[in-house]
Order: C-alpha cells, then structure tokens, then sequence
C-alpha cells in the first residue's frame, strides 16, 4: 500500500524552529575551535562511517544545544515518515502528483519497490539489464555501425539532469586512455558540438541523445546538428544504427531517427536519473560491471539513510549544518572544493540538484517561505580554488561554509599526500584563522622591522570561525562514487522536507523556457512584439 504524506503538526514545526534560532543567536559568536574543549567528545559525535565515506562534521558551527535543537527540528518535521514516503512511492511531487523514485533505479535484483502502487521493480531489472547487453555489444564489436567499423566514440547529447550526472560519472572513472571515447554536448551554442565532433569518424561514432520528452529546445537543436553530421558521411540505410535515444517519450525518439531507445519512467526526476538509462553513455565507455557497483553504492547510501537513527544518519547531519547555516546564522552560500580532478564537475552537479530542488519561495500549501531555504552553491576542485575565491573564504566579511571532499589516492601507486594535506590545511585554517598579535608575531620572527610589521598586520589577519564538513574516501572507485552522489541527493531532501518544500518540480526552469520559445518565434520574425519592456525590446534590436 502506498503511503501518505505525512501531515505534520504546524505549531510543533514552528516551536521547533523558534527554539533552534533562539540557540543560533545565542552561540553565533562561539568559536568553532573552543567547542573541542568544551566538549571532548566533539571528534567522537561528529564523525561516522556511511555506505564506505568517512564523514567529519566536527568543524560545523552548532553546539552540542545546537545539534539537539536541530534534531528536535527533524523531529518536529517527520523527517522519518517522509522519507518513508519516499522510499514508499508515494506521490512526494505533488505539484506533479509524481513519485520520486531514484532509489528504486539502483536496487538490487529482486527489490520491491512501487511508484504510487503500481510495481516498478521488475522494469527497472529489465532496463538495466538491456542497457548493459547493448553496451557490450559495442564494447565487443559485435553492434557495429552502419559501415561495419566498431564504434570507437560516443557523443552524448542532454541538458541538465540529462548531461550532469552523466558528464560528472564519465569524468569521475574514466580510464585515462579509454577504449571508447565519450564526449558530451549541452550547450545549443553550435561550437560544442562542433568541439565534441572534431577527430571523430562518423563510420565509427555512436551518438546518444537523451531528453525525458524528447522537446528539449537544446538538445533537439544539437542533435539534428549530429544526425545531419552522420548523415553527410554515412549511408542512409545504416543511419539509425548510428543513433540511439534514451526518453520516456520514445515514440518521440524513434521518430527523431533513433533505431535503439530506451525509456525510463516519470517517475525519474532529471537531475536524479543518472542511474536509470540516461547514464548508456557511461555504460558504455566504463563497462557494466562498473555501472553496477556504482548503483551498489548508491543503495549503500539508501539503506544507511532509511535505517540508520538521525543522530548518526550522514545525509541527516549534512543537512541539520546547511539549515544551522543558512537559517540560523544567516550564511546564504556554501561552497563545494572537491580534492581530486575527476571531481571537477560535483560543484556544477550539486549546483543544479541542491539549487533546483530547494530553490523555492513557496511551501506545499502554496504560501510564502517563512525561512531561508537553499544556498548558493559554487565551487572548483582543490587546489584550483585556493588560487580563486578562498582569498574571500579566508578574509571577506561574511562566512561562506565549506565542503570539502577528499580522496586520500587519486592515482595508483603516486602519493596523494600533496593533495589532500592541501584539504586539511585550509580547513583548518578556516577555522582557526589568525589574529592581529599571531600575524605580528610572526612577520617580526621572520625578520621584518617591528614599525613595517605594526603596518601590515591587519591585511595578514583572518578572522577564522569558518565552518566546514569534510568527506574522506580511500579512492574514487564506481561505489564510492555512487555513495557521495547518494549522500548528496538525501541531504537535499531532508532539507526540504524541514523547509516544506516540494524539491522535486523546477518551475523556474519551465518559466525560462517558455520565454525562449517567443523571444526565438520574434527573431524568426525579425520583430519584438509591442508589449515586451523597453530594456527587451532594445537588446532583440541589436541582436536581431
């Protein structure tokens, strides 16, 4: 049977959330680094194990009254029952009056789950299954192209959820030599396409289009540019070997020209289906064995966040920080440094899934949010950023909170100790900071006049108290991966589960779209319609 959403109480929500900025607003000027004396089990409470990920979130600002007050607020807010709703199929989109079903994709074979009562699991095993029998196919050589040559690319088209999860995947394993090249296109400006395109064979090059509706303005827009591409160089008959769609529209697809399509389900929300079919690419380029135990991660990652108690529950604790942060102490950004290169896109990745899905002024009912909800997220892989924003991190006036997520071996057999000491190093130094007399101090034992020393202090000043969560990996393998990008989806929904918002529609993105098509309909036209705003209609002029 499908559950219910829960019906919280709104006066012990609201209670709740009045006792936790009573704390804030009273520890706001505690300092982090005095928390670890004043209470010698900080390390012990706020370190954990989940799903093979090591977590310290010893550094993050709340008390141990803090802590509580944020775990009384979890409470107040069923955060249990709705992840119960979650797990349950219910229709936790209900603005869509969707389920929201990405655990189910990465389930083991026999697993029982049900989207609004209805059996899912079943199709889910079918998919995969197909997926990895075509992926080897062409790994093998046994699906060759039009011309008999073994496909030696992939061009992966999508936008959004359906390039993000894939690109970061592909980007996280990829051999560094791979057998087969996978290349990925999202921008409609004509010059990725062009980029991802250049060397390439069209005899030997597969292209992989992927959109939920297969209307995508975008990604329909690029991949006529690569049909046309292999049209120009492949016989006719041989094309739709050469193109393959990934949709739930696939009737769309097929008629597109795709001769292979495989479908995933509505209940598959973009930036969360990076484990359903949207990831062939990835399949593909990586092997199935690799796909699988990056879904095994993944269900690690689920079965420790629907068991495990909220005081010890990773993406619980991760999400408890970003609440403290950004309602209690008013900290409206957080930036995300991973320290290992296959990471550099987990900040684009974690932008659009915390971003999209908290980005909200509404809650369920329809009213205005009485609370912040989620920040603004950037960030650059470590060390990059050191060189970039962790000069405002370090100095600028306001707190900007910090994830740092490190992998102690980033290559076999080569020492990570330079990377990731760089990790442990700025955290630390976030956190401490330095005062004027240490600055001094030090410039004055280095040999510097007293008098040049006086003068230069202040600049060589860090105020410190910085707070920050760091995520240790032994070595970025397919389930360790699955597991971070496990962690980072629930810790989103707890927080808007807390916040009251629905963090599964994104009708921001809808609105902008919609725009597009009649700003592109007017240039089509050679003319701005009257009642656009004279700011519009100035720069359609020049454009045009």
């Amino acid at each position: 049977m499908t559950p219910a959403l829960p019906e919280t109480d709104a006066k012990r929500r609201a209670d709740a959330w009045t006792a936790l900025e009573a704390i804030a607003r009273r520890d706001r000027d505690v300092r982090i680094e005095t928390l670890f004396e004043a209470e010698p089990d900080r390390v012990e409470r706020l370190t954990l194990e989940a799903a093979g990920l090591w977590l310290d979130l010893s550094k993050q600002a709340f008390t141990r009254e803090g802590l509580e007050a944020c775990l009384a607020l979890a409470d107040a807010c069923d955060v249990p029952a709705w992840k119960r709703a979650l797990f349950g199929g219910a229709a936790v989109n209900d603005t869509e009056g969707r389920a929201v079903l990405h655990p189910a994709l990465r389930a083991p074979d026999g697993a029982h789950f049900e989207a609004l009562g209805e059996p899912v699991s079943r199709e889910v095993e079918q998919v995969r299954d197909q997926m990895v029998a075509f992926a080897e196919a062409i790994r093998s050589g046994e699906h060759a192209g039009a011309t008999g040559a073994r496909f030696r690319a992939v061009v992966h088209v999508g936008i959004g959820g359906s390039d993000l999860g894939p690109r970061l995947v592909w980007d996280a394993l990829r051999p560094v030599d791979p057998e087969v090249d996978v290349r990925f296109v999202a921008n409609i400006d004509p010059r990725e396409m062009a980029e991802a395109l250049s060397g390439l064979d069209p005899a030997s090059t597969l292209v992989i289009v992927v959109s939920k509706t297969f209307t995508t303005q975008e990604t329909l827009a690029n991949a006529a540019l690569a049909r046309d591409w292999l049209a120009a160089a492949l016989p006719a008959e041989g094309l739709r070997r050469h193109l393959v769609g990934v949709s739930a529209a696939p009737d769309r697809a097929e008629a597109f020209g795709c001769g292979r399509v495989f479908g995933f389900s509505d209940w598959v929300g973009g930036r969360y289906s990076l484990w359903s079919a949207v990831s062939l690419s990835c399949v593909i380029g990586l092997g199935g064995e690799a796909f699988r135990d990056l879904l095994a991660g993944a269900a690690d990652m689920d079965r420790h966040t629907l068991e495990t108690p909220p005081g010890w529950n990773a993406p619980v604790l991760m999400a408890l920080a970003e609440i403290y942060n950004v309602e209690g102490l008013e900290r409206r950004a957080r930036t995300v440094a991973p320290y290992a290169h296959g990471l550099r896109r987990l900040p684009a990745f974690l932008q659009q899934l915390e971003m999209e899905s908290n980005g909200k002024g509404v809650v369920r009912d329809g009213q205005a949010v009485a609370h912040g909800t989620g920040p603004v997220v950037f960030g650059e892989p470590g060390t990059n950023g050191q060189h970039a924003f962790f000069q405002q991190l370090h100095q600028g006036p306001e707190a900007v909170p910090a994830d740092f997520i490190v992998v102690r071996e980033t290559m076999p057999g080569v020492d990570g100790a330079p990377l990731w000491s760089n990790a442990l190093a700025q955290a630390e130094a976030l956190m401490r900071g330095r005062n004027t007399a240490e600055a001094r101090e030090g410039m004055i034992a280095d040999g510097l006049d007293p008098a040049e020393a006086d003068r230069l202090a202040p600049h060589r000043t860090f105020p410190g108290n910085r707070p920050s969560t760091t995520v240790v990996m032994d070595r970025l393998t397919p389930h360790a991966l699955g597991a971070l990008l496990a962690l980072y989806e629930h810790k989103t929904f707890v927080e808007g589960v807390i916040w009251n918002i629905n963090s599964f529609d994104q009708w921001g993105v809808e609105l902008g779209k919609v725009m597009a098509k009649r700003v592109l309909a007017a240039a089509h036209e050679k003319r701005a319609p009257q009642m656009w705003d004279p700011s519009t209609r100035s720069l359609f002029d020049r454009l045009a």
